[in-house]
């Protein structure tokens, strides 16, 4: 049988070959490229494959792209590898200024256990330590609000939550796509499933359907929900998902992580672009040439 992790990458190759369809004349006129594409002369230090994350450092206010072949810091239309770590970064989410909480696989080569249980890096994603769950638990999202972390577990579905980031509990399980926390209550989420958004109010222990447009991505901010739907039109909430409204924006090609921070919407997608909109998606600037 299929583990939920295989489950949440099928959906979002379902969900992904709709945004392609939808924003086919898009890609014609010039968001397609070459994912290698980049400014800088060593491809694997510079070249953004596979992302499965993107935070914003408080400390220095750039955005952080969490990949296949580790953490890379976006600055001067120029994407830089930070520190040395080449695993594949799975869940990833910032915490506070330079501290980022991550899972995921060991590089290619690396010694330990296959899955990396919850990683934390103290220092902009330079360096990396273990928490906890080593070998154990393989995060594909991770989430973070108000001191409590939760996780997504690929190796068993299982949505897990941890308030010392060194003991879990397990919740529930979900076959999600993403997961948004209420930046002001963190017993309240949202998950993003095949059978549309569902919403918990008891920290992930219980799920009941939420209503609300097919949404693929979300993120939470404290002014606002935004998410983007099955056919890429960015939606807002600003009720905590009780009502939405459409923008008039559109993501460009099929996007597979988003976040906002300061009113700017950033997306990375299944091509290895990443870009960002101050408009709310009426237009869109790539971040790197």
């Amino acid at each position: 049988m299929a583990h939920k992790g295989q489950n949440r990458m099928a959906w979002l190759g379902v969900a992904v070959g709709v945004l392609l369809l939808v924003t086919a004349a898009v890609t014609a006129a010039g968001w397609r490229g070459d994912a290698g594409s980049s400014t800088a002369s060593t491809p694997s230090d510079s070249v953004l494959s596979h992302v499965h994350g993107l935070g914003v450092n408080p400390a220095d206010g750039q955005l952080y792209v969490a990949t296949h072949h580790g953490v890379f810091r976006l600055s001067g239309a120029q994407a830089t590898r930070v520190g040395n770590g080449r695993q594949d970064t799975m869940g990833f989410t910032v915490t506070g200024p330079d501290e980022f909480l991550a899972s995921g696989h060991p590089a290619p080569g690396e010694d330990g256990p296959r899955h990396l249980g919850l990683i934390r890096s103290t220092d902009a994603g330079r360096t990396w330590q273990s928490l906890s769950l080593a070998g154990q638990a393989d995060f594909h999202l991770l989430r973070f609000s108000r001191g409590v972390v939760y996780g997504l577990d690929s190796t068993s579905g299982a949505l897990m939550a941890s308030s010392d980031r060194v003991s879990w509990q397990t919740r529930s399980t979900v076959e999600a796509y993403d997961l948004a926390i209420d930046p002001h209550r963190p017993d309240t989420l949202l998950a993003t499933t095949e059978q549309g958004m569902r919403r918990s109010t008891d920290g992930g222990r219980t799920w009941e359907p939420a209503g609300g447009p097919p949404a693929v991505l979300l993120h939470w901010s404290p002014r606002e929900l935004v998410a983007v739907t099955a056919d890429g039109t960015l939606v807002r909430s600003v009720d905590g998902a009780a009502t939405w409204s459409s923008t008039a924006g559109r993501a460009p090609g099929a996007p597979v992580a988003l976040t906002v921070h300061e009113n700017v919407v950033y997306l990375a997608t299944e091509e290895g672009r990443v870009l960002r909109s101050a408009d709310a998606g009426a237009t869109w600037q790539p971040m790197m040439p």
